[in-house]
């Protein structure tokens, strides 16, 4: 591989010289374009993938010299590809340059895609403020390109990590907003439960019974038939063992869900939180007739 290594640095050393020498403006940024693309290549075939991130940025500056933009942006998007590998924050760097060029030239559906994998990468390094505001971003571009699946998985990341952030009202706006679209889509109706599940679990987390209640009711309206359904059974008993600040009656509740349809993490810690306010409560009870 270090032959590779070698082959690359010869044919970037060219692609300088090329630069820096005399010739048509035009033809010099072209040559030296190729040279560095290959030194890239090699860099890439040597998995020496920063060199090849460095080369395949200074491949882009030489697009933008020809005005080539959509080009520039497919080569930073190639950078940002090669530093995934090693540097995240450098991906993170390129990858948005590529975004910008591809925002300016109107190439949306490209912008969408970038959006989404930098929000995939904040995700990755749990910086969910981040991940949260290019997964709006990329849903704001896919619904104008009219990708409403695209679309709502972004939205769906909002509403989990807003949750996860104890923004549950945002949580909740955003999974009522899909359940109510996707009534309407054969495709998509099946899934309305799972969503009125999870934003019931946000109505619990706020701990407003009075809100709860109003929620389930609403949501019998909006799906006649979410209340024939275990997740609408699931959300009655949590809320009727948050009333009564009954841990026990809740325990239960979740146990027996979770013996027919395993919930997931992020519910599982959701309700965690529920349970703790409850036994908090209970003990605070118990305080007070003491």
């Amino acid at each position: 591989m270090s032959d590779q290594i070698a082959k690359g640095m010869e044919f970037e050393k060219k692609a300088e010289k090329k630069l820096n020498g005399w010739g048509f403006l035009g033809s010099k940024y072209e040559d030296a374009g190729d040279l560095y693309e290959k030194a890239a290549n090699c860099y890439k075939l040597a998995k020496s993938w920063d060199q090849a991130g460095a080369v395949y940025v200074k491949l882009a500056e030489c697009h933008l010299k020809m005005d080539s933009k959509h080009e520039a942006a497919n080569s930073y998007a190639d950078a940002g590809h090669a530093y995934k590998k090693t540097n995240t924050k450098e991906c993170i760097a390129q990858l948005e340059q590529a975004l910008n060029i591809f925002m300016e030239i109107g190439r949306l559906s490209m912008s969408a895609r970038y959006c989404k994998e930098i929000a995939e990468l904040y995700e990755q390094e749990q910086n969910l403020e981040q991940a949260i505001a290019y997964y709006d971003k990329a849903a704001d571009l896919f619904q104008g390109e009219e990708v409403t699946t695209s679309a709502n998985q972004c939205k769906q990341k909002i509403a989990q990590f807003s949750a996860q952030l104890e923004q549950y009202q945002k949580a909740i706006e955003i999974y009522e907003e899909i359940a109510r679209q996707s009534l309407n889509n054969n495709l998509l109706k099946y899934g309305v439960r799972g969503h009125l599940l999870n934003a019931g679990i946000c109505q619990l987390c706020k701990g407003d019974v009075v809100a709860i209640t109003n929620a389930l009711e609403r949501y019998q309206e909006l799906d006649p038939t979410f209340s024939g359904t275990r997740e609408y059974k699931l959300l009655a008993d949590l809320a009727a063992a948050v009333d009564e600040e009954d841990v026990a009656k809740f325990t239960d509740a979740v146990k027996e869900f979770d013996s027919m349809t395993k919930l997931d993490e992020w519910k599982t810690t959701l309700l965690l939180r529920v349970k703790l306010l409850l036994k908090a409560k209970e003990e605070e009870d118990d305080d007070d007739l003491t």
